[in-house]
């Protein structure tokens, strides 16, 4: 554990995954662990659960099942990091099933990362065994449980006979486990009960818009802010793409991001900010979980949220692992705060004296490039690409990320028209490829 640990440059485990490891690897009962989001629960069931699978066996043993595609990755990445040579595949809605079918034939993952409905898909096709799978995770269990999952789960947990151990996470808890679950001998690790429902390292704000329309607000909060890295919560996608468009033409670095953008949108999206070339997201409740962006500094509800549940993991975004953070809440006069709001809120005040809509720009900008890890291209052969054909130093470069067939470089804002006009036309390892500007 030591050298996954080493690899994942964590220094030791924090208390809730102390207590996880022990559950899940030490005991023969089901798990199930509630802690607040930032808290590192996606480690905290990886640790045992590697040590758990049988490398020497080819059958999938491990399913993990989550609310969405973002979650799926994202999952599917820390195990990669851990460096443990286990196969994985992440499945989830928004490509072809057959692609997915052929590619698990390829790989024959013994961990799966699955949304429920595309598992399910592959399962009453028989594309992938149902007798193999010997544990059964559930994170975000709290919305996988809720109503408009429940048919696709519980014919999902139909298709599984022989699994034998069931670990359930997620930073709220859910009002009952359905039947079809079947847990049993279950051993708790509640980490929530006594801590209240926030981080003590996050500190809550009220902005007063004196317009209903608040945009106006958002624009000069967001412009006190300066560089900070923020999200802005709305309740609706139109509400999101309307916020979105006004901040962008008063020249704000902007990401936007809902369910309803197809795949490429939305990781473009959340590349874009995770890399620092958007200092703001925009979005629904949709990012309020699954996504580990770990230097987020403000939280801004522009709706208030609809429940409980969706303040505590929208604030959650926040002061992960060590971090601190703020929260706002825009209000006008007529709004008041929910009475879930137990924690003392100050008034944020805007400085009236400060030229409105400052928008900051970001340090860098996102680069498409048109191959990836299939076209046998690594992060080592785009730094020196960048450098020898677009003229950049290292210290230039930031996050790159290599994707199957494609990858995403972040590189300083100043040098982007530069990269594109002297990579035009030329070869990456002797391949033609694309390199475009992610907007």
């Amino acid at each position: 554990m030591n050298k996954i640990l080493q690899k994942l440059g964590i220094e030791g485990l924090n208390a809730m995954q102390e207590r996880a490891l022990k559950a899940i690897g030490e005991t023969q009962k089901d798990v199930i662990v509630l802690s607040p989001t930032g808290s590192g629960k996606t480690l905290a069931y990886l640790l045992p659960l590697v040590a758990l699978v049988d490398a020497n066996k080819e059958d999938a043993q491990a399913l993990v099942l989550v609310p969405g595609r973002e979650l799926a990755l994202q999952s599917q990445t820390v195990l990669k990091d851990m460096g443990t040579g286990l196969r994985s595949m992440a499945l989830y809605g928004g490509r072809p099933t057959m692609d997915e079918h052929r590619e698990i034939r390829k790989v024959q993952p013994q961990i799966i990362f699955a949304t429920p409905g595309r598992i399910l898909d592959h399962l009453t096709k028989g594309n992938i065994a149902r007798d193999s799978f010997r544990y059964l995770v559930i994170d975000e269990f709290d919305k996988c449980l809720q109503m408009g999952f429940h048919d696709e789960m519980s014919k999902v947990l139909g298709c599984l006979p022989n699994v034998k151990r069931r670990f359930l996470l997620s930073a709220t808890d859910a009002e009952e486990i359905p039947d079809f679950v079947e847990m049993n001998r279950v051993e708790r690790v509640d980490c929530i009960e006594g801590s209240g429902t926030l981080s003590e390292r996050v500190k809550l704000f009220r902005v007063m818009s004196p317009e209903k329309d608040k945009l106006e607000t958002l624009a000069q909060l967001l412009g006190e802010l300066g560089e900070q890295s923020s999200i802005v919560f709305l309740n609706y996608r139109d509400s999101v793409e309307r916020t979105a468009e006004f901040l962008s033409k008063r020249r704000f670095s902007v990401s936007l991001f809902h369910g309803g953008l197809d795949q490429r949108q939305r990781e473009d999206a959340l590349y874009r900010f995770s890399n620092g070339s958007a200092l703001t997201l925009v979005c629904t409740d949709l990012a309020s979980r699954g996504l580990d962006i770990p230097e987020v500094e403000n939280i801004i509800h522009y709706h208030l949220p609809e429940t409980q549940d969706n303040y505590i993991h929208r604030v959650g975004r926040t002061a992960r692992w060590d971090k601190e953070g703020r929260a706002f809440f825009l209000l006008h006069e007529s709004e008041t705060l929910p009475e879930y709001v137990k924690e003392e809120v100050e008034l944020f005040s805007l400085d009236a004296s400060l030229p409105m809509h400052r928008a900051p720009a970001p340090r860098m900008n996102t680069l498409y490039i048109g191959k990836g890890k299939k076209d046998k291209i690594s992060k080592g052969d785009i730094v020196g690409f960048l450098c020898k054909k677009g003229g950049l130093e290292t210290t230039e470069i930031g996050r790159i990320d290599v994707k199957d067939r494609y990858a995403y470089v972040a590189v300083k804002r100043e040098k982007v028209q530069q990269v594109l006009r002297q990579t035009k036309g030329e070869k990456i390892k002797g391949i033609k490829t694309l390199v475009e500007l992610v907007k």
